[in-house]
């Protein structure tokens, strides 16, 4: 197997592999580490935890969602749990951890709770374990403003421009808030407002006790979509669960505070899984 792997660029697949979804592959080893995506990403968001992971001996692999990048069909919340289990099981790890962010830590709570058997750990960044339902307030309020410029007809790119912004923190730099940006503005209209609507009534707050695998929730002290204060209750509802919050980031952590990130992450996976050490620790205030 080569230490760098990408769908896109495979020959024809076999039958067996035609329901894998695109995918970018860096490293080997034991562990694999699934990277999943917010509603306004991509595989290509995660290039810099990719090649960390690697480095550190990991098998990393980032998925485009159904109707994302390279991947074919439709963004349903099925659709990307059965992206996310078909992938873990063509990599074929002893071990696999999802490490999601934001839409991407709703889909991980998602297979952790329909598949428990197929994950040894968690991690969900910047994320939440309930949108809430569909018909609340601050539901139809949120989906109506991420829509407004698209009902508006200005497309992607111009919702990109205008959205990026107040995701991402104070000190986010310029080359962090194009790239964010970029893959925004490259999701298809109607895969995102399709993704939009698979996430708007999930609600998994009566399964996080039963989440039996080592769990990190790792918040940015900038991030309003997340909360830090959100994220910790979520953490202290998880029997295995360490919270961290990440200074000087917002929403898009991985990509304003890449070095930050990766570095939490990698704490993580040397602390539970180098020796396979089922020890846990406990969540912690936020700083």
């Amino acid at each position: 197997m080569s230490p760098t792997e990408s769908a896109a660029s495979r020959p024809a697949a076999p039958d067996r592999l035609a329901s894998l979804p695109a995918f970018t592959r860096q490293g080997q080893g034991g562990v694999a580490v699934l990277l999943l995506h917010g509603i306004g990403g991509g595989k290509s968001i995660w290039g810099a935890s990719l090649s960390a992971l690697a480095a550190a001996g990991f098998d990393a692999a980032a998925l485009d969602f159904p109707g994302y990048g390279e991947s074919p069909g439709a963004p349903t919340l099925d659709a990307m749990v059965g992206a996310v289990v078909d992938l873990a099981a063509h990599l074929g790890a002893p071990r696999t951890v999802l490490v999601g962010h934001s839409m991407g830590g709703m889909v991980a709570q998602e297979v952790a709770a329909r598949h428990p058997q197929r994950i040894q750990g968690l991690v969900l960044a910047c994320t939440t374990a309930s949108f809430g339902r569909p018909d609340g307030a601050w539901q139809a309020r949120f989906v109506a403003e991420r829509l407004a410029p698209l009902d508006a007809g200005l497309g992607m790119a111009a919702m990109a421009e205008r959205l990026v912004p107040g995701l991402v923190g104070p000190g986010a730099g310029a080359a962090a808030r194009r790239a964010a940006t970029e893959v925004m503005a490259r999701v298809p209209e109607a895969s995102y407002r399709r993704a939009l609507a698979a996430i708007a009534g999930f609600d998994r707050r009566q399964a996080l006790a039963a989440i039996a695998v080592p769990t990190l929730c790792l918040a940015a002290e900038h991030d309003r979509t997340a909360a830090p204060d959100v994220m910790q209750r979520m953490a202290q509802r998880i029997p295995k669960a360490d919270y961290r919050c990440l200074p000087d980031a917002g929403h898009i952590a991985n990509v304003e505070q890449p070095e930050a990130f990766n570095a939490a992450l990698l704490a993580f996976l040397r602390q539970h899984f180098d020796r396979g050490d089922p020890c846990t620790s406990p969540a912690t205030p936020p700083r």
